[in-house]
């Protein structure tokens, strides 16, 4: 039994920062940063039938064409997908009444899509373009607290990147759900996601205090390896999707990140439509999600 401290349970029994009840969510959950971006993706809905707000956790639930979908704010950072991701694994696999963890073999395994705005690192990954993650890696410290299990790939990309940053500490690597990229990113650029726990000088942003090294844009930038499957390389960056990807793999989900590519930070464009280009691939990936019921 977990003990009121690790499932904490709010008067109404709904999960502690969430605030949703098991039946609240479905088994599609379309994943926003921003609070105010989850009307952006109900608005599209046939119909809401369930509303909730907590700090910066606002879940609507409905149905699109006949479709059952939960929209859910995360905020920013991995910090705060440690939350969601946990606490969304809670309401499907853990009974709140016993407080026991379902057997093994009834474990629900969600489908979890980030809808996220990203920067690109490459020149060639054009503004306006939606990215689908093959591969996530995580500069933030996440992983330090779980027991990950990295592919043979994987730590040999995370130790090469440490090297190349001369990091104190060893990057984490991760593959997303090939099912639901397959699904839901077939027409889309796929690339290689870098996450970043902050978004000026873990970014290479530079204002008024300069960087720890001052060619970091240019390590990520070049930073490659070969593949099985081609050549591995570090396409674009953001500050949550290394957190979804091992989380997902530890929690049995499958999840994919849909990058809107916002500013190219290679030729210092940023996209003056930016929210026309979330509104597209907000409109797309709910009609994937039909096609591919």
């Amino acid at each position: 039994m977990l003990a009121e401290s690790e499932l904490i349970l709010n008067p109404d029994g709904s999960v502690y920062h969430l605030h949703l009840l098991p039946d609240h969510i479905s088994d599609t959950i379309l994943a926003v940063g921003d609070p105010n971006r989850v009307v952006q993706v109900s608005r599209h809905f046939d119909s809401v039938e369930f509303e909730a707000t907590h700090r910066e956790f606002v879940t609507h639930v409905g149905y699109y064409r006949g479709k059952r979908i939960t929209v859910l704010s995360t905020g920013m950072g991995t910090d705060n997908i440690d939350i969601v991701m946990n606490e969304l694994d809670a309401l499907v696999n853990i009974d709140f009444v016993s407080r026991t963890v379902r057997p093994q073999e009834e474990h629900i395994s969600l489908r979890i899509i980030r809808l996220g705005t990203s920067g690109a690192l490459q020149p060639d990954v054009p503004l306006g373009s939606v990215l689908a993650t093959l591969h996530a890696v995580g500069l933030d410290s996440l992983m330090q607290f779980y027991p990950l299990m990295e592919t043979g790939f994987e730590t040999q990309a995370a130790v090469a990147l440490q090297e190349t940053l001369d990091l104190s500490f060893a990057p984490y690597v991760v593959r997303g759900s090939d099912l639901l990229r397959e699904q839901i990113g077939a027409n889309m650029l796929i690339g290689n996601t870098l996450t970043c726990p902050g978004f000026y000088a873990p970014q290479g942003r530079v204002l008024r205090v300069p960087l720890r090294q001052a060619d970091y844009l240019n390590r990520l930038r070049s930073f490659q390896q070969d593949t099985a499957e081609g050549l591995f390389r570090l396409d674009n960056f953001e500050m949550e999707t290394a957190g979804y990807y091992a989380l997902g793999r530890l929690l049995g989900h499958e999840v994919l990140s849909l990058n809107a590519i916002v500013a190219n930070r290679a030729t210092g464009e940023f996209a003056q439509n930016a929210g026309a280009v979330v509104d597209e691939m907000i409109e797309n990936t709910l009609l994937q999600l039909i096609a591919s019921n």
